[in-house]
């Protein structure tokens, strides 16, 4: 049975994923630092209290999985935050560093980890959450966008340093997705400019050439086919589950 890892993985497009992988017969193993949604995970996905951005808390958790599973085939660094809304003349350092440190620094710790499990078992595949905004950028949202962008830049070196071991790495670059998350997103977002929530939501999705924001399983579908065998030859690539994002400022 295959093993997977996914940060964040206890509530969102995280937990999402993690129910696709357990229904396509994977052990799951998820992560998160908000204790509540870890003690209400489904029975059989295991879960543990872990910083994302924290290098102690993650070499931890890695040897936690090296002692119980003795190894591990998928790794998703799916942990992310989305940072400060602000014109970048207001824009807080503290909410900078904040924002990178969990979507930048917990992928890299993520990868380095996984590659260090992943590189003497001579397979494995990483799956890194990114971001429409990690491609086009976004008015307001300077950190969230700077991270993503990295994101991507990390993931392709990850892919070329680990592709002679037989690791693959790629990224993928949802759009708005549908859930809680985007929704404190849109009002902050409104608020900042000035709009109603309502406004700023028809504005994302008439930016897409579906006309139509994602869904969470379109996120987990997408991670299950890269993290499969008819992915074998698909590495460095970010690809986008958007709909088809057509003016990225809408």
């Amino acid at each position: 049975m295959k093993r997977v890892l996914i940060t964040a993985g206890a509530n969102g497009i995280g937990l999402v994923m993690a129910r696709a992988f357990q229904e396509a017969g994977y052990r799951v193993w998820v992560t998160d630092v908000d204790n509540d949604p870890l003690a209400a995970l489904p029975p059989g996905i295991r879960g543990s209290h872990c910083d994302a951005a924290s290098e102690m808390a993650m070499e931890a958790l890695f040897a936690d999985i090296a002692h119980d599973w003795g190894g591990l085939d998928v790794l998703c660094a799916n942990a992310g935050i989305k940072g400060p809304t602000a014109a970048i003349e207001d824009m807080p350092l503290e909410g900078w560093h904040q924002c990178l440190g969990v979507n930048l620094d917990g992928a890299m710790l993520a990868a380095k980890h996984g590659a260090r499990m992943m590189k003497p078992a001579g397979k494995g595949a990483m799956i890194f959450t990114s971001s429409t905004a990690g491609l086009y950028g976004v008015p307001y949202r300077a950190p969230y966008a700077a991270a993503k962008w990295a994101v991507i830049g990390l993931m392709k070196t990850v892919a070329m340093e680990l592709g002679p071991f037989g690791i693959r790495a790629n990224a993928i670059c949802p759009g708005s997705v549908n859930g809680p998350r985007i929704d404190r997103v849109i009002e902050a977002e409104a608020a900042a400019k000035g709009m109603t929530p309502d406004a700023v939501r028809a504005g994302y999705a008439s930016g897409t050439a579906l006309k139509r924001l994602t869904d969470p399983d379109d996120v987990a579908h997408m991670a299950l086919f890269l993290a499969s065998d008819g992915a074998r030859m698909v590495s460095g690539q970010a690809l986008t589950v958007d709909g088809f994002t057509i003016n990225p400022d809408p």
